[in-house]
C-alpha cells in the first residue's frame, strides 16, 4: 500500500496469502482510495468462490497456481490493452529535451548523448514528472527495485553523470537537489 500510495503502476499483482495483510484487502484498499491501476489476483486458492470473491473485490483478472509463465504474460499483455495502456512511449519531451528510451539517448537541438539503461530509466522518471519532487527512495525503487541493496551514493554519482550528460548537450542545469527528500526536475 506505501508503494502504491508513492506512484501509479500499470499492473499490480497480488496474491490472495500475503503476511500482515491479504490481498483481498489490499484490493479493496487500492480501489476505495480510487487507484485506476489494473490488479491480477495470482493465487493458490483456486476455488470457484475464491475467484468470485477476489473479481468482485476489484481484481480485473484472476489467475490461479500453477500456471503457466506464458498465460500470465498474456494477460498482462490483455490487461493493458483493456485500460489503452502502454508501457512505454517510445520519445518523450520536455521543453525541447527529449528522451528516446528505445536507444537510451538524449537529444537537445542537434547535440545528442547516450545513455546507460539506468541513467535512461532516471531521466525517464524525471521527465514523466517534470516538476515534482521525487524521494530518494522512490527513485532508488523504481529503477533498482525495493528489495536491492543500493545505497544513497550510488544514486547521487548516477545522478552526478546524468548532470554531465545534460550539460555537453548545452542546458543549464535541470535536475535540483531537494536537500532532505531527493530531486526535482525542470526545464528552464
Amino acid at each position: 500500500m506505501e508503494y502504491a500510495e508513492l506512484s501509479d503502476y500499470d499492473i499490480v499483482i497480488l496474491d490472495w496469502m500475503m503476511p500482515k495483510k491479504d490481498g483481498i484487502s489490499v484490493c479493496r484498499e487500492l480501489r476505495q482510495a480510487k487507484k485506476q491501476t489494473a490488479i491480477l489476483m495470482l493465487t493458490a486458492r483456486d476455488a470457484l468462490e475464491d475467484r468470485i470473491e477476489g473479481l468482485d473485490s476489484g481484481a480485473d483478472d484472476y489467475l490461479a497456481k500453477p500456471f503457466e509463465f506464458p498465460e500470465l504474460l498474456a494477460r498482462l499483455r490483455a490487461l493493458s490493452r483493456r485500460l489503452n495502456k502502454t508501457f512505454h512511449n517510445d520519445v518523450i519531451e520536455c521543453g525541447g529535451l527529449k528522451l528516446n528510451c528505445q536507444s537510451a539517448v538524449l537529444i537537445f537541438g542537434e547535440n545528442q548523448s547516450s545513455l546507460s539503461p539506468r541513467e535512461c530509466q532516471i531521466m525517464e522518471l524525471f521527465m514523466r514528472n517534470t516538476g515534482q519532487i521525487l524521494p530518494r527512495e522512490q527513485i532508488m525503487d523504481k529503477v533498482w527495485g525495493y528489495d536491492t541493496e543500493v545505497s544513497s551514493n550510488t544514486l547521487d554519482v548516477t545522478i552526478k553523470t546524468i548532470r554531465k550528460k545534460i550539460g555537453k548537450l548545452g542546458l543549464s542545469e535541470c535536475i535540483c537537489t531537494v536537500r532532505g527528500i531527493g530531486y526535482k526536475f525542470e526545464m528552464r
